[in-house]
């Protein structure tokens, strides 16, 4: 079969040393179309027959992924003038039926031009090239899949779901989109540890590939939320093939290594591209139906609507975020100052700052209008900074005055309010002993160790701290003890009817009494009457605050026509 005296003439090496490194020489006569090999070619293509080995055009008939590439390379090329041999490197995989595997080849060699620069003889080596493409395919396959599951990962998952809303639009069929969270799996962290969470997050993965159809696609969306591209799917549909999700963890415990592990996922859905025309919508309408049904009741199924009045809600939130922003950069945020007094000799003792927001029309926003929706937005870390630096700057330019301002829960956590604290009482000697900082009792409760480090902070800078709302959320009397507050406020919500109620009477009275054994000062909120006044000072409550005293007001009763002196301190405080 090979031509001794064509293959002398690329002076091959020993068939025996080529077919040992998994080689093969070889010459081409594309004239003739000729293939004449070292006699060891049949030990690198074992199961290919003789005659297929013996034309170009037969041998390309076993390449894959394109038979024309050989010709490609070769065929369709010139040489440079004067050249003699122009060398040429391809890659291709040869099967020898269409059930065998593929042999990954590498040829190289060169190709001789006939007289019109086209190739006229070809000689070279081909070479079996199976690990390295091994060792691509596998690189290929860690860039495209969670490495825990051997799901898709996020990335090519975003894109096939990309993929499929197209194709969906292109031919009007419908998908269904799912995010599958699993339940509370921070518990199984915090239980077991994180590798017998991996355990259950593998485990869930393989029960919900198990039911799949055929040409649904899956992957790792995050660490605890897998992503379903349901293809041909009705709303229905999704119905059915959530039960079955579901089913999935909800039937059967985790085994682990560290024992069975129960476990419930929750789903969210949505319909493409009726109710999601990109991939981007379609993700987060089904990461909002995901928190719906975890809101609503874990285990469950959730798929996303059409909803006016979260339309809206969503439109008058965009609007207030610009608003608060646009106030805070054009400095319209003021404050408001509520006094609370001594409730023997009514004696101002200090005042409350509330948060006020002034509009353009003169018109102003009052705390319960802007605290909450910053919170919900985000936005009342940069709410809580400006109220500090207005306090500090009244506090700086009126030595007489003592104020407490309110800090939100997420605040108490913020380094850098800490750091703007910290820096406005270094610049400013005298204020932190006329501050008072308070924080709700709901945050007293939620972590006691967290809020000790708060207040040991604040009170090491000189300033005090009082907890408001007391009575809300029942913090027990050895927590305030070990927080080392100063002052406790009644929430107005016992104090408003102590005057026709009993039982709030009961209760007002026991705390007043412990605070007073405890050594904390006691604050009684939303004050109404003199007899209610009458009553809490009769019980020892230290200072009282509500409409009998005077509700808030841009009122300084402190003030007095500032000076260029003390205009300058208030404004370099406040910037």
């Amino acid at each position: 079969m090979f031509d001794q005296k064509a293959a002398s003439a690329i002076r091959p090496e020993p068939s025996r040393i080529l077919s040992a490194l998994g080689q093969a020489a070889f010459v081409w006569n594309l004239a003739t179309d000729a293939l004449a090999w070292t006699d060891r070619a049949s030990d690198l293509f074992q199961d290919i027959p003789a005659d297929i080995l013996a034309t170009g055009s037969s041998f390309a008939t076993l390449i894959e992924p394109s038979r024309t590439i050989r010709a490609d390379a070769l065929l369709n090329t010139f040489a440079a003038a004067g050249s003699r041999c122009v060398p040429y490197r391809i890659e291709y995989g040869v099967r020898a039926t269409t059930s065998a595997p593929i042999t990954w080849i590498e040829e190289s060699g060169c190709w001789y031009p006939g007289p019109d620069g086209r190739p006229a003889r070809v000689e070279g080596l081909v070479r079996i090239n199976n690990e390295r493409h091994a060792r691509d395919e596998q690189l290929l396959r860690l860039s495209q899949h969670d490495p825990l599951t051997g799901e898709l990962n996020r990335t090519h998952l975003v894109a096939a779901l990309a993929e499929a809303i197209e194709e969906a639009s292109r031919f009007r069929n419908g998908l269904c989109f799912m995010l599958i969270g699993l339940d509370h799996l921070a518990r199984i962290n915090d239980s077991f540890g994180f590798d017998v969470a991996d355990e259950v997050i593998a485990t869930i993965a393989q029960r919900i590939r198990a039911r799949l159809r055929a040409g649904d696609q899956f992957g790792r969306f995050s660490g605890n939320k897998f992503g379903l591209i349901l293809k041909n799917c009705t709303a229905d549909d999704a119905q059915v093939a959530a039960e079955r999700f579901l089913a999935a963890a909800r039937d059967e415990i985790v085994p682990t290594r560290s024992g069975p592990v129960s476990v419930t996922t929750s789903i969210g859905g949505v319909i493409s591209p009726r109710h999601a025309r990109t991939a981007d919508e379609a993700i987060n309408r089904a990461q909002e139906a995901l928190s719906a049904a975890k809101h609503r009741r874990s285990g469950t199924l959730s798929m996303w609507r059409p909803n006016v009045e979260r339309d809206a809600q969503r439109r008058v939130n965009i609007r207030v975020t610009d608003e608060i922003v646009t106030a805070l950069n054009e400095r319209r945020i003021v404050l408001a100052y509520e006094p609370v007094v001594d409730a023997v000799t009514r004696g101002p003792a200090f005042h409350e700052c509330l948060v006020r927001m002034m509009q353009h029309d003169g018109q102003m926003l009052l705390a319960p209008d802007i605290v909450p929706v910053a919170e919900r937005l985000g936005l009342i870390r940069l709410v809580d900074h400006r109220v500090l630096e207005l306090v500090v700057a009244e506090l700086a330019a009126a030595p007489q005055a003592t104020l407490s301002l309110n800090i939100s829960p997420d605040t108490t956590m913020d380094a850098d309010w800490w750091a703007g604290i910290e820096s406005l009482i270094l610049a400013h000697p005298g204020v932190a002993d006329r501050l008072i900082v308070e924080i709700t009792e709901t945050v007293a409760i939620q972590d006691i160790n967290e809020v000790r480090g708060f207040v040991t902070r604040l009170k090491k800078v000189g300033a005090r701290i009082a907890i408001d709302d007391f009575g809300a959320g029942y913090t027990s009397f050895r927590n305030l003890r070990n927080l080392g507050v100063d002052i406790v406020k009644i929430d107005g919500a016992f104090v408003q009817n102590i005057s026709r109620s009993a039982d709030d009477r009961a209760f007002v009275q026991t705390l007043i009494d412990l605070a007073r054994r405890l050594g904390i000062k006691t604050v009684a909120e939303w004050v109404q009457d003199d007899e209610s006044a009458q009553l809490l000072r009769d019980w020892g409550c230290d200072y009282i605050q509500g409409r009998l005293i005077g509700l808030a007001s841009a009122h300084r009763p402190w003030h007095r026509p500032d000076t260029a002196e003390t205009a300058a301190i208030r404004e370099r405080a406040a910037n």
